[in-house]
């Protein structure tokens, strides 16, 4: 079963590496189709990750975007993010970044199929879902905000080709109080991403996850992974540890032989040695031993 421990020091806050990394493992399927199935609010079968370039085995690879690009088995595509944290905006702009990059971003899913072949009425449709910690849309009521290309005086759809889609995690407030059987798909998916790491809501994010067999395996995994970054973090602390006690190690040692240096131009010197000779016998520049024998005087 993918219950979350009560032990809260088993999970730590996970961004979008580790919400990608839960959704794309191979054996994380179930997940990512539950989830697909809650965005277009249509049963799904089977999801194909076509973006997986993240290694499964280790979150901290680097990569731009961490995203789901996935096609869905009735003829649709999803590109599905975890906006962990707010987009760089003007003053004033209400968000207007982070909405234009979801235009940007349908539009060039949207644009990447190809037409060769077929009528433009015949491409797949694109969903570009964002689950975003922060509001979004401080004015608009409900956590979910789905948008397509409609008449700007009757609201007639022109095409739903392309749907945008932003899911407020920020707004669960009320949600959270309802009974788990009382909960729809994308309410269940968004308590999951929202309070999954929060010891407080561990008994209601549990209940949430029974509900689901997807959310089950969501579960799984994100405790296979947080497990995996608190090993990873045991390990980097005692190979910190090595290093500072080899870095004081040698420090010790070269220490001692500046010590030892110096301790042999003193002597050099007053052996009137020549400062060349005394170069070739310690390994030490001629500024340096000009300083000793200046200091000495």
């Amino acid at each position: 079963m993918g219950l979350l421990p009560m032990d809260s020091d088993i999970l730590s806050a996970y961004d979008d590496r580790v919400f990608k990394l839960m959704l794309t493992a191979p054996e994380a399927t179930p997940a990512l189709m539950f989830v697909s199935s809650a965005v277009i609010n249509r049963p799904v079968v089977n999801v194909v990750v076509r973006n997986n370039e993240l290694p499964v085995t280790n979150i901290e690879e680097k990569a731009e975007s961490f995203d789901v690009n996935c096609r869905i088995n009735d003829d649709s595509q999803a590109d599905i993010e975890m906006q962990g944290s707010r987009m760089e905006e003007e003053k004033g702009s209400d968000h207007a970044n982070v909405k234009a990059r979801s235009i940007y971003n349908v539009c060039d899913l949207h644009s990447s199929q190809s037409s060769k072949g077929k009528s433009y009425d015949k491409l797949i449709r694109s969903y570009q879902v964002m689950f975003c910690r922060h509001t979004v849309f401080t004015h608009r009521k409900g956590f979910i905000h789905s948008f397509s290309m409609r008449s700007d005086t009757d609201n007639e759809l022109l095409h739903d080709g392309i749907c945008s889609m932003f899911i407020e995690l920020s707004k669960l407030k009320e949600v959270i109080k309802k009974p788990v059987e009382e909960m729809t798909d994308m309410e269940r998916v968004s308590v999951f991403l929202r309070y999954a790491d929060n010891p407080d809501y561990r008994e209601i994010v549990n209940k949430v996850i029974e509900s689901r067999e997807g959310l089950i395996v969501a579960g799984e995994q994100l405790m296979s992974i947080s497990q995996d970054e608190r090993e990873r973090a045991i390990f980097r602390s005692r190979r910190i540890a090595l290093a500072d006690q080899e870095s004081n190690m040698a420090t010790a040692v070269l220490n001692a032989m500046t010590e030892r240096n110096i301790e042999i131009v003193r002597n050099a010197l007053q052996m009137s040695m020549t400062i060349a000779d005394i170069i070739k016998l310690t390994g030490l520049t001629q500024a340096e031993i000009e300083k000793l024998r200046d200091a000495d005087k």
